[in-house]
């Protein structure tokens, strides 16, 4: 009986040392921190138009942060309209993470429009950002590749937060709600409140080279304009500096 008994604790420590390690768990990546990015719309809608391929849909769902359905998050709360007449339309064509030749690849391309009541007036703009890094091993455990998988889609979100933010203020400025004091922006009834809220002196126009009479915004003087301390240096404004590129002319 005595041999039996330490046989059976033998076979249950060998089983306890070849079991797989707990699954660790990620903290969900969270934006909302971030000054929101206010447009001269009563309407605003965000749509997600992106189908992954059945490889690209295996990975997505093994992330523990989903590209598809944190940028849909970022995008519902960042993006808010101040209560002026007009309609903006957020879409999501790409959210895609993918393994190619040993590597883990992911993009996300974000389109914007907008327009007036009447139709008249309308704007566009588009956020693209990508981002790769090497694949796990094909005998990785499974915490390291939720792990890889996670690390990829915070990079992608951390870039798009950056370019969305710049593309706004390069292409579609005039639909940007812009105050000279923090308390006069006009916010809508989600985000009434809003701490940090992107607040700025109007936009300056800039003579367009080969134009007469045309104008493009310039970034408002007088260096970041964010007094929110929790975010990062780079954001608000600083747009292209940011991905280490320079605004086009």
């Amino acid at each position: 009986m005595k041999h039996w008994q330490f046989s059976a604790f033998a076979l249950l420590a060998l089983a306890a040392c070849s079991a797989p390690p707990p699954l660790q768990t990620f903290r969900p990546l969270d934006y909302s921190y971030l000054p929101p990015l206010i447009l001269k719309v009563g309407s605003l809608n965000v749509v997600n138009n992106y189908v992954p391929t059945p490889s690209q849909a295996t990975l997505i769902g093994e992330d523990p942060a989903s590209p598809i359905t944190t940028l849909q998050n970022m995008l519902n709360r960042r993006i808010v309209a101040s209560g002026a007449p007009g309609t903006a339309n957020i879409a999501i064509q790409t959210a895609s993470i993918d393994e190619v030749n040993g590597n883990l690849t992911g993009t996300m391309t974000v389109d914007v429009s907008v327009s007036s009541p009447d139709g008249r007036s309308t704007g566009y703009a588009e956020a693209t950002v990508s981002a790769s890094q090497t694949a796990p091993d094909s005998d990785a455990s499974q915490n390291d590749v939720q792990a890889a998988l996670y690390d990829l889609t915070k990079r992608l979100m951390e870039d798009m937060n950056v370019q969305l933010q710049y593309q706004l203020q390069h292409n579609l400025g005039s639909w940007l709600s812009w105050s000279g004091t923090p308390a006069s922006a006009p916010l809508a009834a989600g985000a009434a409140g809003a701490v940090g809220a992107i607040q700025s002196t109007p936009l300056t126009p800039i003579p367009v080279a080969g134009t007469d009479n045309q104008t493009q915004p310039a970034a408002p003087a007088g260096g970041p304009v964010n007094s929110n301390a929790a975010v990062p240096d780079y954001l608000p404004g600083a747009g292209p500096a940011a991905l280490g590129q320079a605004p086009s002319q």
